[in-house]
């Protein structure tokens, strides 16, 4: 809704013209004394946040002159904060019928209308608003959508984009309106004419092109992001749906140089980059003579300050059982997000199967004190203290962890083995079986 400015000096204007209207009132000096003092005694009272005592002044102020249009206007925001909305309508109502033309006025009642959800009276007032600010069309389209009046809707935002262009708002209105009532071809129809009228806007074809294929015609998208390509040659944001269109059409060449181009681009957020790069993994596992070109990428996407690319990189050379590379992309991540769980998780689990026990232990003792509730955390100090022939001190995380298992046969039975392993080292063959057969237990179960 349009941002309202309500200013004190046009209050104070319409009281002093209103008492210049009565200056030949032999009362005038009492009348305004007690006016004056009412009507800045609900000004305070207001600013306090006292809003009973502010309608009490207001109400004064009214018994004194009923005729000054900016009283109702005040009684009745008033009114909203002491949330009586059928008083609140009623003055604001006031407000309007004594100033039909004040602009500040209906755009209170325009406000109320919609806080309290009629949409039908919003409608008829919002439309009263339009002849002041063309801002207020938008709020009328708006309005329609909620009525469900999409053609009138429609028709607004389509004088809007033709008097002043398109706009993002706009647009995300218009698309509402189209996934509502399904009306795919009418959306489609829209880009088209838009493209043909604009034949050098980027952000057109882009549109067309994701419309397209989200009705899965392919055939079109691809054309239209060709069309695109000859048009605007330098173009990197068409490239997101090229790589995807080369690759089901056995153009891997010019897929892989598409990719490469996006995870190059600055102008394309990270996420996006992902997405190619995710895609890029699953054509390689099954092309796998084109793995340099995806570590060429890479490398370029591991430059990224976006921890969810990182994370992916990581996940990526896990599969390829390549865990030193996959620690590194961990860790890289894990500088941006110092909190991040999942890759505390990776980390240490990383650091386990690497032999970094002493890394291992300091950054579970260290995550310990943040989450002290996850069994995971113990079972990897208690594991990495093993390790570095700390039995002893192993025993105490491992047999506190136990106490946190919800329902993992798996994990218990790893902290049976771990205990066992403990007792071995310390020489304890009695304690150490009997956690062993536990673990065998488990296993046999399971």
């Amino acid at each position: 809704m349009k941002t309202k400015i309500h200013i004190l000096i046009f209050i104070l204007g319409v009281l002093i013209f209103s008492k210049i209207g009565h200056a030949q009132d032999d009362d005038l000096g009492n009348n305004e004394d007690a006016f004056q003092e009412s009507f800045y005694e609900a000004l305070k009272q207001k600013g306090i946040q006292n809003y009973d005592r502010a309608v009490e002044a207001l109400l004064t102020c009214i018994e004194l002159d009923n005729s000054i249009p900016v009283l109702y206007f005040e009684l009745g925001k008033n009114y909203v904060k002491l949330k009586n909305f059928g008083e609140a309508e009623n003055t604001l109502k006031k407000a309007v019928s004594k100033a039909p033309e004040n602009e500040w006025f209906l755009d209170e009642l325009y406000n109320f209308y919609a806080s309290q959800n009629d949409y039908d009276k919003a409608l008829k007032t919002v439309k009263q608003l339009v002849k002041y600010h063309p801002d207020y069309k938008e709020d009328l389209a708006s309005i329609y959508v909620k009525t469900k009046k999409y053609n009138d809707a429609l028709e607004v935002l389509d004088e809007m984009d033709k008097d002043y262009g398109v706009s993002i708002s706009r647009d995300r209105l218009r698309n509402r309106i189209y996934n509502i009532t399904g009306r795919k071809k009418d959306q489609i129809k829209n880009l088209e004419t838009r493209v043909e009228k604009n034949p050098d806007k980027e952000s057109n074809y882009l549109a067309l092109i994701y419309r397209y294929s989200e009705n899965n015609n392919e055939k079109k998208a691809f054309e239209t992001a060709k069309e695109l390509l000859k048009i605007k040659p330098n173009s990197n944001l068409v490239h997101l749906a090229l790589y995807k269109f080369y690759l089901q059409n056995k153009a891997t060449e010019k897929a892989i140089e598409s990719m490469k181009i996006v995870v190059k681009s600055p102008e394309i957020k990270p996420d996006a980059k992902l997405k190619v790069l995710s895609d890029f993994v699953k054509f390689v596992k099954d092309n796998p003579e084109y793995e340099a070109d995806l570590v060429e990428a890479t490398t370029l996407v591991g430059n990224t300050s976006n921890s969810k690319t990182l994370m992916e990189l990581g996940q990526y050379y896990l599969t390829k059982d390549d865990k030193v590379k996959a620690l590194e992309y961990f860790e890289s991540a894990l500088k941006l997000e110092p909190n991040n769980f999942a890759v505390l998780k990776n980390i240490m689990l990383l650091y386990i199967d690497l032999e970094k026990y002493n890394d291992a232990e300091a950054m579970s003792s260290k995550t310990l004190e943040k989450y002290p509730s996850q069994p995971l955390l113990y079972l990897i100090n208690g594991v990495a203290l093993n390790a570095l022939n700390k039995p002893k001190d192993a025993l105490e995380p491992l047999e506190t962890g136990l106490d946190y298992i919800i329902e993992d046969t798996k994990m218990e039975a790893d902290y049976y083995k771990q205990l066992s392993k403990a007792y071995t080292l310390l020489n304890n063959t009695a304690k150490a079986k009997t956690y062993s057969d536990k673990a065998s237990q488990i296993q046999s179960a399971n």
